[in-house]
Order: structure tokens, then sequence, then C-alpha cells
């Protein structure tokens, strides 16, 4: 599994300006690269290399492997798009390969290749991504960042190999509980929505204001918000995964892809609806529960907030607030976040008796058997 590790550069008056320099010499030659592209309708990395190398090296004085990168994110560019000429920014991230970046995690040190020269700078991280230095490959990006310089670098983690489960723990991810698990556990969104509040306001303010002093405060406060709400992500997820990993059970949480195109909300609730983070929750969930050996399913959301789990019942009526679930039929009563988790955990449950059937007749050499087939020849 690849990981990110983030170093931040501590670099001098010079090697600032040495690399600042690289950065827009190389996003100058990306723009005057993809401009060859677009008129040439050149997109490969091979053609459009021997199209444009020599001419780059020679109007922007940037070395080989400086080139080749540049040409990389070009055609990369074109690969996302190719309806429109694509235009890169000045600062834009360039990616250094082994050729003109070497890392000395020991040390803390790297070597990397300027339009000054080679620079020997030292770097920071905390431990956790001082760990996964050691396991550093293929490119990283140098990034500036509010004025200061990052290298992000993809690091290779040995995924831990799935145990057998005895389970499966649903999550029911939501707005006003960002999720709520089978066991009744919710984790409130209260503190992430006062946070938003908190800062629309100050930015509403302060943009009409419109002075000089306001603009700096703006940009004091630029991805304060963001960087809370990933906080926040990053402990629900981390909480969930060792909850499953503690009890030796699998994790299903909902595929929520596309919900922002099928669902509407009145004006007042835009922004917290915009706001709401679930992918990226589900990300996390991911690779957290990849490191340890957790299990994670994805499983239909239809319908999870308005079937009873005690007779089956489908009903809109089911959810009578927003809170509470009364089911019409039965008269069976539960936290409605709490009643869709279980159903999302009994859907995983589903998932995880397919697969367990699946595994046994590929050990048998029956992995060809239809499903029904498979069911019959198994007697479950």
């Amino acid at each position: 599994m690849k990981l990110t590790a983030k170093a931040k550069l501590l670099t001098t008056i010079e090697q600032h300006a040495a690399l600042l320099a690289t950065l827009e010499q190389c996003n100058v030659a990306c723009n005057w690269i993809s401009e060859q592209a677009w008129v040439t309708k050149t997109w490969g990395q091979f053609r459009l290399h021997r199209l444009v190398y020599h001419e780059t090296r020679r109007r922007f004085g940037l070395n080989s492997s400086l080139v080749v990168r540049c040409i990389a994110k070009v055609t990369d560019a074109y690969k996302l798009d190719k309806r429109t000429q694509r235009t890169f920014k000045l600062h834009g991230a360039i990616a250094f390969d082994h050729n003109i970046l070497r890392w000395y995690a020991q040390t803390q040190r790297v070597s990397i290749t300027s339009v000054a020269g080679r620079q020997h700078i030292s770097f920071v991280c905390g431990a956790y991504h001082l760990r996964l230095l050691q396991t550093q490959q293929g490119e990283s990006d140098l990034v500036l960042i509010k004025g200061t310089f990052y290298l992000l670098a993809p690091c290779n983690v040995e995924e831990v190999l799935e145990q057998e489960v005895e389970g499966v723990l649903g999550i029911d991810l939501g707005i006003v509980n960002l999720a709520t698990d089978s066991d009744g556990k919710n984790y409130s969104g209260e503190a992430l929505e006062k946070n938003r509040r908190i800062h629309a306001h100050r930015r509403r303010n302060l943009q009409h204001k419109g002075t000089k002093s306001a603009k700096r405060k703006l940009k004091i406060l630029s991805g304060r918000q963001s960087r809370f709400q990933q906080d926040t992500n990053h402990t629900i997820s981390k909480r969930i995964v060792a909850k499953a990993k503690d009890t030796n059970r699998a994790i299903a949480a909902e595929n929520l892809t596309g919900i922002r195109s099928r669902t509407t909300a009145r004006k007042q609730q835009r922004a917290r609806l915009a706001n709401w983070s679930f992918f990226q929750l589900k990300q996390y969930l991911a690779y957290k529960a990849k490191l340890v050996g957790v299990m994670l399913f994805e499983v239909d959301p239809r319908n999870t907030s308005r079937t009873c789990p005690v007779c089956g019942c489908i009903d809109k009526a089911n959810r009578r607030t927003q809170a509470l679930f009364l089911c019409t039929s039965c008269g069976y009563s539960d936290l409605a976040d709490v009643n869709a988790a279980r159903n999302i955990s009994w859907r995983g449950q589903c998932q995880l008796a397919k697969r367990s059937v699946t595994t046994k007749l590929y050990d048998q050499g029956l992995g060809s058997l239809c499903q029904g087939q498979a069911l019959r020849f198994i007697g479950e």
C-alpha cells in the first residue's frame, strides 16, 4: 500500500530563492510545452519528448531530468482532458525523481537539484512520517505552501493479512451524527458544524470589509476549517478501526457515491450539506483498516434508514423524525442512525458470507460454479 510522507524543508534564504526559481522556471517551461502539444496535437510522452526536449533545454536552461519531469507533467495533464489547452500555475508542484532528489532519512537531509545547482537541505517531520520515509520509493513532489517548501514522498507500507472475523460492525454516515456504529456509538457532528459556522461568519465579515488588514487576516485563517475537519475524520476513523480490530469484526459502510446529485436541500442547509466530508472519512477508514488487516465492505445505502430490522417493513413513514425510527408495521422503535447502522451491518454480513462461499469454492477447485450452484453444493 502507498502512503505519503510530508517533510518540511528548512531552507536558507539562498536555498529558498533557488527552489522558488526552479519551480517558476519549470512551470513556465510546462506552459510552453503544453502550447506545443496543443498546437501539434501530440499527447504521448515519448512523441512529445522527441518534439520539445532539445528546444526546452535551450530556451529555459533546465537540466535533462527536470525537462523530462516537465514533459511528464504536461502529458499527465492531457490524460485528464484534451478538450482545452492545459496551463500551469507559476508555483505549481513539480515531481522530482531519484536523479534529481536524494533522501537521507537518517540524517534528515535531502540533496535536490535546482537552477542554481545542487542544494543540500535539512528537513523536519513527525516520527510517523520519518518511519514512512524508510520505505520511500518513486517520485517526490516539491510543493510551496504559504511560502514554505515541503516534499511529499510516496512510501511503500506492507499490508497486514486480513484475519478471519466473527461479525461486521455497521457504520452509518450522516451530517448531524458524522458516524454511528451498530453498537449504538455516535460520533457527533456538532463541533464540526459549530466550527464551520464560525469560519463562514468570519470569512463573510472580512470579505465584506475588504481592507488590506482584512485580506491579511483571511490568509491567516485559510485552511483552518479544513484542517479541523481532517483531524476530526482522522480521530473518528481511528476509533472505528480500533474497535473493529479489538472485537475481531469487519467494517461495513455505505457507498454514497453520487449522493449530492440525487438529493436536494433547502437553501439554509446547502452550505452544511456541501461541507459533508463523507468521502474523506471513508478514505481514512479504508487505509487505516488495511494497515491493521481489518476487512472493509461497501454496501448499498438504499432504504437502510427506512427498513425495520425486526419485520423487514420498508416505509418512508418509519422514519418519524431525524432522530427516531418507529416501524408502522410491528411498532419496533430505535434511534434512527443506530437502526440504519444495524441494517448496514446485516448487509455487510451478507457480503461476508458470499465472500466466504467464494473462497471455499476456490479452495475446493470449484470456482467456475455459479452462485446458485455454489450455495447448493456447500449446503448453505
